[in-house]
């Protein structure tokens, strides 16, 4: 007996395996156990294209930051790319309003949908449904869906860390106070700074004199956090964490008298705040590592016109980090706003993203319905 999880979709479609058929009731429950993917291996076979379907694609938008108006940016050049009809619709946070507004979608017989969740629970059986209607159902984080995005988030603490140690050992003598502004609460975000804190544990003169998520974790929870942190320890090397809190962190020091151009902040997201504090050439802002959404966003258009054109595209992709210094910021920027080059361009593809599984409309029961990471431990 084979075990189905190690099949692709275009075995699946060559031996008529694990299909869904038509009129079936119910929706079929995904894949509910974590599996290790394949790398995606693109293949000229073909499925069916989803009949009675809109020839669109529409992006769920949980709110208007700038890193989720990049993922619509890539969206609607590869929809523009690929002659599908391109539309936005905003839930503002809502989790209610989000379910109203993906039952509609499927009321409507939309072919695509990008979502980034609100509430990923509730909102799971509406995708399902979604996906058992034939729809292509690309997801930002959360299952369920055709094709889940993801970061490889270990690797990408990894990398800001390593960049701080490296300044650490190079710029202060090997001898820092740490401060890991962290969102431990948030599963998914942990292993950012695990790998944090693995990585400064091998220098023997770093310090961490605070490991603490602010509450909120914003701009302004960072902000307040420093202001508390800096009465027990005004000394301070180090700032790491998501780019909010860190930039919040700062204004704290500056305001303190507290701040010096020889520490090294840095932060993770590739907000435009950062890059700003980035390119001041006198600041301690010194690095963030960005999630190149538009870049990611264009390839999910392109899973999706290819899904409605009856081909098999990955259920999982990973968004590489890309650390940004004061050295390569002009580049990257050039290559975020024009996505379909980097696309186009394998090696440079091959940069920022990663394809593993596959998955088409014949054999869409497959569709991946639990937390996938690509740094899953095999079990």
């Amino acid at each position: 007996m084979f075990d189905r999880y190690k099949f692709t979709a275009a075995c699946l479609v060559t031996l008529g395996l694990h299909s869904v058929a038509q009129g079936q009731e119910g929706v079929p429950p995904g894949i509910t156990e974590p599996l290790i993917l394949a790398p995606y291996v693109a293949t000229e076979a073909q499925c069916t294209r989803p009949p009675g379907l809109q020839q669109n694609l529409v992006f769920v938008q949980d709110n208007r930051r700038d890193f989720m108006e990049g993922v619509g940016f890539g969206l609607e050049r590869a929809a523009g790319d690929r002659d599908l009809t391109y539309s936005n619709v905003l839930s503002e946070n809502d989790a209610g309003r989000m379910i109203e507004q993906v039952n509609a979608l499927r009321a409507s017989a939309t072919g695509a949908v990008v979502v980034a969740p609100v509430d990923p629970r509730s909102l799971a059986p509406s995708l399902q449904a979604l996906i058992a209607q034939g729809t292509y159902v690309g997801a930002v984080v959360p299952p369920p869906a055709v094709t889940i995005l993801n970061a490889p988030q270990y690797l990408t603490g990894k990398t800001l860390a390593e960049e701080a140690a490296r300044y650490i050992r190079d710029s202060l003598g090997g001898k820092a106070n740490v401060v890991l502004l962290t969102h431990d609460s948030l599963q998914f975000l942990a292993p950012r700074f695990r790998a944090m804190r693995d990585v400064l544990g091998q220098l023997p003169g770093v310090t961490i004199v605070a490991d603490i998520s602010p509450t909120p974790v914003s701009e302004e929870g960072g902000y307040q956090t420093m202001k508390t942190i800096l009465l027990a320890q005004p000394d301070i090397d180090v700032v790491l964490g998501a780019d909010a809190v860190v930039l919040g962190a700062m204004r704290a020091l500056r305001e303190s008298g507290k701040a010096r151009n020889d520490q090294f902040l840095g932060g993770i997201d590739g907000e435009p705040d950062a890059i700003r504090a980035i390119q001041t050439n006198d600041g301690p802002y010194r690095a963030t590592v960005s999630l190149a959404s538009s870049i990611f966003g264009y390839a999910l258009g392109q899973f999706a016109a290819d899904w409605l054109d009856g081909k098999v595209v990955p259920q999982g992709l990973d968004v590489l980090p890309s650390l940004l210094t004061r050295d390569n910021i002009a580049n990257y920027q050039a290559e975020i706003s024009d996505p379909a080059q980097v696309w186009n361009d394998k090696k440079r593809r091959d940069e920022y993203l990663r394809m593993y599984g596959g998955i088409c409309y014949d054999t869409r029961s497959e569709y991946l319905n639990f937390a996938w990471s690509s740094e899953a431990e095999p079990n």
